[in-house]
């Protein structure tokens, strides 16, 4: 379904991505773990259209898509989950995720309400309720749920674990294992190494811009370099 070869991304003349190639098939689970700074959250915003690379290729079913504009990027079904959440916070639950609708740009849902609040019953229960007044959990909930909203074929996740409390990342990567089975295909960034791995199928290390290591993913947690350096163990 993706398909990335040689992708450079810089900023200010600073290379973030250095001739980075990786791929996602239908269906699967890819995490891409690494430090902070790494380039993982620019590798994810020069595919939804944020950054514009300096160089390589992006492509979606076999359309190069690197360069195109975030509207034209969600108009192909990749919706990305933002670092941070980023709700909109004076607007109630149900109208955040009315919003990820317009994504839709004429095609058929993949997902409707009553979808999502099967996925997160917490939405439905605060759906009047303004979304700044939420938990981050319930948070990071809501942002999964609007990104579905918009009919993803690819779902981008940036660290959704980031801040949340251990039940509550059960709660959100429980749901995440239920949308794979239903076949949604996911490329996860996460600086949890050891729930990266558990959570995917294969994964790709990167380290300053640069991918150092590819496999499947039960393969990479027995990896003494690996567990060395992301998992805590010698």
């Amino acid at each position: 379904m993706l398909e990335i070869a040689d992708l450079r991304v810089s900023y200010a003349g600073i290379q973030a991505l250095r001739g980075v190639s990786l791929n996602v098939e239908a269906g699967e689970t890819v995490a891409l773990i690494g430090p902070n700074g790494a380039g993982k959250s620019s590798l994810l915003n020069a595919v939804s259209g944020l950054v514009r690379p300096a160089g390589g290729s992006i492509a979606l079913n076999g359309t190069d898509i690197a360069g195109s504009s975030p509207w034209r990027v969600t108009e192909a079904g990749v919706l990305q989950v933002p670092e941070g959440r980023q709700v909109f916070a004076e607007m109630t639950v149900l109208e955040n995720l009315q919003v990820g609708q317009t994504a839709l740009h004429g095609r058929d849902p993949t997902y409707s309400l009553a979808d999502v609040y099967r996925v997160f019953p917490i939405l439905d229960e605060r759906r009047d309720q303004r979304a700044g007044s939420l938990s981050g959990g319930q948070q990071q909930m809501l942002v999964i749920g609007r990104a579905l909203m918009g009919g993803p074929r690819l779902l981008l996740l940036d660290e959704p674990s980031l801040g949340l409390a251990p039940v509550i990342i059960e709660q959100v990567f429980a749901a995440l294992a239920r949308l794979k089975e239903a076949g949604l295909t996911i490329l996860l960034v996460e600086q949890n190494a050891h729930l990266a791995l558990t959570a995917s199928d294969r994964a790709y290390v990167i380290e300053q811009g640069v991918i150092e290591k590819s496999g499947a993913s039960a393969d990479l947690a027995r990896d003494p370099d690996v567990t060395a350096l992301y998992l805590g163990q010698t």
